[in-house]
């Protein structure tokens, strides 16, 4: 039995354009104390897994195998989908590659994390779990009333309940009722425990997915006209939300998925990145600039975009990106 460290490189990060860009995206921004999150998230689990496998898209494939060998890393497993077809799939992917008794700790690729003594303590803890027969998901401690992240409602490390993005206003009902955490979108299960479950949930998932997955290359890259017959379903609708074998770990280390320009810019002051009397920020220009008359603003420049937006606007970035798919797709 191994430990694997199944790392999912797909995503754009389109509320943080234009500085994440489809050639690009987020988790390959050297913005994180010199790396990037792909490569944090390398590094951080390395110490409790025997194994990484990155399962990503043919665009970020050469990004990863750059990532890799910056760090001085060539033993790794990956699958690379000819198309994106979401996250059950994915991870399907990877429970076919490996034995069905080792463990699977399935992480996104870019997320920020802290507290690095106390995330291994959770890493460790739903192992063990897992070896049981149980899949695990982990729940983070809300700090704030977010709304860019979905909730999981949690009673003696048993899930009740998955919620999606809320309002401002529901997220603050949470925070008051209690037993609401952060859905991570971290988990940690034996391979053919995930695919039992997958079956029974979702067999049409699980049988075009197999049926994608014997069909690969030598190069463990997946054709792409069958790929477009796997259903586009996330892991928490297909397995997450109906598993009776459902076991949550709560971590108490630092966490975001650093998707938004707000965590961008609160991870920025945090590392010393300087910002005026009124707290307005700029990000990819030493260009002297004033911001008048104008609070908690952020200034984003790249070499053919520049964006202005107040901090609280975060979450709306993403509308920008969506409108881009109809004006000018050179952009995105």
């Amino acid at each position: 039995m191994k430990i694997i460290n199944v790392i999912l490189t797909g995503g754009v990060g389109s509320r943080l354009w234009p500085l994440s860009r489809k050639g690009k995206p987020k988790q390959y921004l050297d913005l994180f104390e010199g790396k990037s999150l792909f490569q944090q998230t390398v590094l951080r689990n390395k110490e409790c897994c025997d194994e990484i496998m990155i399962v990503g898209n043919v665009d970020n494939c050469e990004l990863s195998k750059e990532a890799l060998n910056n760090l001085g890393i060539s033993s790794y497993k990956e699958i690379v989908e000819a198309t994106p077809r979401n996250t059950a799939a994915a991870i399907a992917f990877a429970a076919f590659d490996v034995g069905e008794d080792d463990i699977l700790l399935v992480t996104p690729s870019d997320h920020l994390i802290e507290d690095l003594d106390i995330y291994h303590q959770s890493v460790r803890q739903a192992v063990q779990i897992a070896k049981e027969g149980s899949i695990v998901t982990f729940g983070l401690k809300p700090t704030k009333p977010e709304t860019g992240y979905g909730y999981i409602q949690i009673k003696n490390n048993k899930v009740l309940g998955f919620r999606e993005k809320p309002n401002e206003e529901t997220a603050k009902d949470f925070l008051k009722q209690g037993g609401f955490y952060w859905n991570s979108g971290m988990f940690c299960f034996k391979a053919g425990i995930f695919l039992e479950e997958l079956m029974v949930s979702q067999p049409e998932v699980y049988e075009t997915s197999k049926r994608v997955f014997d069909l690969k290359n030598f190069d463990n890259k997946l054709p792409l006209d069958v790929s477009f017959l796997i259903p586009s379903i996330s892991v928490d609708y297909a397995v997450m939300e109906r598993t009776k074998k459902l076991q949550a770990v709560i971590g108490a280390f630092k966490w975001s998925d650093m998707g938004s320009f707000e965590s961008v810019y609160d991870y920025l002051i945090k590392s010393g990145h300087p910002i005026d009397k009124n707290g307005n920020m700029v990000i990819g220009s030493k260009i002297y600039t004033e911001f008048l008359g104008l609070k908690r603003c952020i200034l984003v420049v790249t070499d053919d975009a520049i964006l202005v937006l107040k901090k609280e606007k975060s979450q709306d970035v993403k509308k920008i990106y969506e409108k881009l798919d109809q004006i000018n797709k050179d952009l995105q």
